[in-house]
């Protein structure tokens, strides 16, 4: 595993639940984590059940069975790239690279290695989701006509936090439209399906930030809010947005779906809940998504015992590990990672050049 923050904990977390709650999923050792400080990183190998560790990853990739690159965007293509060459398993946190280019690069490497590829879109593995997925392939809400998604943060609200990868281009590639965005264009595409044109623009509100080491300021060189009006194949039609300056939101991302026969309404603050709108019925209803017989519930608890966030990795690292496992079948893999970034790319173009452009 590179990488021991925020996605590290995330899916560490989850390697360590899997034997008590998912018994049929591959066991799993947790040999070697990588990063470059080595005092913080012995102390995160401890704290995250970590056997070992080394400070380059091009040591260790062709050693172990599953290579989880966690680290910032622009340190996404070449370890991945490297470790699929070697024939190890790779799961990617996304969005896959910072730039349309490098993500091709390593969808071309997964085509030719035989090894699992997978990205880490971990929300498709909301049991709520999944259970939307289900009403919607069956046609539960008739020929959908629009999607709107937006997921709002407000940790960059403060003029005065200080600038990171995620606020560089260099690194992180864009700003709210691939740290969130990302995340959104994949679940339409897997509800809805591919997207083909997109009107897109992008705003930063700031433009310089205090240097994360505390010395003079650094420019802000992506967007801190984006929006698009996009058209999928089937014809629907579709508004997605995201920002990281949306004052009073956490973590709000939200799909609304219609269709001629009904809707719903999803918010990941609230997911264990799907809203359902059925002929007939005046309004929503609220579906608590617990019972067993809903995804993945049946390796928790009794219904209306609820889930929560970090759930999601649990199902992610169990369906991801048993595909490498048993060489089955992982979505999302590199090309759903590819499609996104095309979605991506395409949106940064239209803000660009200030009009509506074709996904390639």
């Amino acid at each position: 595993m590179l990488g021991y923050g925020f996605m590290g904990k995330a899916h560490a977390n989850a390697l360590a639940r899997l034997p008590m709650f998912a018994p049929d999923a591959p066991a799993v050792e947790r040999d070697v984590l990588i990063g470059r400080d080595e005092a913080a990183l012995g102390e995160a190998a401890d704290r995250l059940g970590f056997a070992r560790t080394a400070t380059d990853w091009r040591e260790v990739v062709d050693e172990v069975d599953a290579f989880y690159n966690l680290g910032p965007n622009h340190v996404h293509p070449e370890p991945t790239i490297a470790a699929l060459e070697a024939g190890t398993a790779v799961l990617c946190e996304k969005p896959m690279a910072p730039a349309l280019e490098d993500a091709e690069r390593m969808a071309a490497a997964a085509s030719d290695a035989d090894a699992r590829a997978a990205v880490g879109f971990n929300y498709r593995y909301v049991p709520a989701i999944q259970y939307a997925k289900r009403l919607i392939d069956a046609g539960e809400l008739g020929e959908i006509r629009q999607l709107r998604g937006r997921y709002l943060q407000d940790w960059l609200v403060d003029p005065e936090a200080p600038a990171s990868w995620r606020t560089d281009a260099e690194r992180a590639g864009s700003g709210a439209l691939g740290d969130l965005g990302a995340h959104t264009v994949d679940l339409a595409r897997f509800l809805v399906g591919d997207i083909e044109r997109v009107s897109g623009q992008t705003t930063t509100f700031v433009d310089e930030r205090p240097a994360a080491d505390g010395e003079g300021t650094e420019p802000v060189t992506v967007d801190d809010a984006y929006s698009a009006q996009v058209r999928f194949a089937n014809g629907a039609a579709g508004t997605l947005e995201a920002s990281r300056v949306a004052v009073g939101r956490k973590n709000d991302h939200t799909i609304e779906i219609e269709g001629t026969e009904g809707a719903i309404r999803f918010s990941l603050e609230r997911l264990n809940e799907l809203e359902l709108f059925r002929p007939g019925n005046r309004g929503f209803e609220t579906v608590l998504v617990t019972e067993e017989d809903d995804p993945y519930l049946d390796h928790w608890w009794p219904p209306g015992h609820v889930l929560g966030w970090e759930h999601t990795f649990v199902h992610e690292n169990q369906a991801f590990l048993s595909a490498v496992a048993d060489g089955g079948e992982y979505a999302p893999d590199f090309d759903d990672g590819l499609a996104v970034q095309r979605v991506l790319d395409a949106v940064q173009t239209s803000a660009e050049i200030g009009e509506e452009v074709t996904v390639a």
